[in-house]
């Protein structure tokens, strides 16, 4: 079979949420007709709390060339502590290597980190090889434009200016996780070959579910209290989604003073929050909810939980809560999970995002939508109904449709690129 190598930095048993897009191609890629081979920093240079079961879910069959990265330890206190930039070097080295030792016929480059995305250039000149670079977040986005002016936020903004436009020049495709991300991308740069470029979500595996079946949490840090209605938020909070959170909390206050013995039923579980890896004591959603005078029905745990103790929550919660941000390009990995739980939902995205779609199509939960902050705060009628319903235990839905997230399985995403991979080499 023809080779990729997949440069990863980030891969498990680090718990970082950039590690799916290589979790899922090394394991699927094979049943579309290809090897994948992995190069990613060794566990011992992540900062973050350590997932062993998530690396489990990786077959042992998968080749993965573990690089050395610069100690974190000393590289932070020059302000640099992106995996990408501290194993750099070493990544460069080993790309070296397996090229001369593996013969890949196509080289990926997922981000974030970014700054790997660089070495297209060197890739291209040095052995002439095609490059796929993959953008799982925008490396230039609008929020960075708004960062305080000679903040470190500042200053990776700039340095995304300018970096990105110079990694883009030598890819052969580019892939992100939406086409709205890309059509932005190709705005930014006329010379871009939009018929080069791709759409093509996360996704989620509905064997990872297999797997919690097999072995379950023995002793999870979320603790769902019996006796209490549990509507559960898994994932990181982004500043943009705070207007949507608010509207929400406004809509549990407004349902509590009309019904409080009944909405008293009701615990709102945001888990794993923090952006920052071991993110202990950084709570983001409380502040809001402190506000809304609704902080007593509100349970915020900042730090990322293991993958299977999350995929426990969203089994086994009364209801799943699937917010966005105000930005239309906006689409989240974690409604793919979500979907394939089973769990019913209550979703709330901009028009415009493709996961409103998504989840509209498949059904099996309430999905709501805006396009401006008046229509936002509209919503909160309704969803005060929503959690009167969750709490008088009268959610009555269907599943969601396993054929309208067919697509976004991670064996169906890993052959669009196999796909991709074989028009390529063709």
């Amino acid at each position: 079979m023809p080779t990729v190598l997949i440069i990863a930095p980030h891969f498990p048993p680090a718990t970082v949420a950039g590690v799916h897009r290589a979790r899922h191609m090394a394991k699927h890629l094979s049943t579309h007709g290809w090897t994948p081979i992995i190069i990613r920093a060794g566990d011992e240079h992540y900062t973050e709390v350590l997932d062993p079961d998530l690396a489990r879910l990786v077959p042992d069959t998968v080749q993965q060339i573990k690089t050395s990265a610069f100690p974190a330890s000393i590289a932070r206190r020059f302000g640099i502590g992106d995996i990408g930039l501290r194993a750099y070097f070493q990544i460069k080295d080993a790309i070296r290597l397996a090229i001369e030792k593996e013969r890949p016929d196509v080289i990926f480059i997922t981000g974030s980190p970014f700054y790997p995305l660089l070495l297209s250039g060197w890739i291209k000149k040095k052995f002439g090889l095609p490059v796929v670079l993959d953008f799982q977040d925008p490396w230039v986005s609008a929020e960075g434009a708004l960062r305080p002016k000679l903040s470190k936020g500042a200053l990776a903004h700039q340095l995304a200016l300018t970096l990105e436009p110079i990694a883009l020049r030598h890819a052969d495709f580019v892939t992100s996780v939406s086409d709205r991300q890309n059509e932005e991308m190709a705005n930014r740069y006329p010379w871009l070959d939009r018929s080069r470029m791709a759409g093509i979500p996360i996704g989620g595996d509905p064997a990872d579910f297999e797997a919690l079946r097999a072995s379950p949490p023995q002793n999870p840090i979320v603790k769902l209290e019996a006796g209490r209605i549990h509507l559960s938020y898994v994932g990181t909070f982004l500043p943009k989604a705070g207007p949507l959170v608010s509207t929400l909390f406004e809509a549990l206050a407004q349902f509590r003073s009309e019904a409080p013995e009944l909405a008293n039923r009701l615990v709102l579980n945001f888990v794993g929050t923090s952006n920052q890896p071991n993110g202990v004591g950084t709570h983001l959603v409380s502040p809001l909810a402190q506000a809304a005078k609704v902080d007593d029905l509100v349970r915020e745990v900042p730090q990322r939980v293991p993958f299977l103790e999350a995929l426990h929550i969203l089994a086994n919660s009364n209801g799943l809560m699937l917010i966005g941000s105000d930005e239309p390009h906006y689409t989240a990995s974690k409604i793919y999970p979500a979907l394939m739980s089973g769990t019913p939902f209550v979703s709330m995205f901009h028009q415009a995002s493709s996961a409103h779609d998504i989840l509209s199509r498949a059904g099996g939960g309430f999905s709501h939508s805006f396009e401006t902050l008046d229509q936002l705060k509209a919503l909160r009628p309704i969803l005060k109904q929503n959690m009167r319903l969750f709490a008088e235990g009268k959610v009555e839905l269907a599943p969601p449709n396993p054929q309208t997230y067919q697509d976004y399985t991670a064996s169906s995403v890993a052959g669009r690129y196999a796909s991709l991979f074989d028009e390529i080499i063709a």
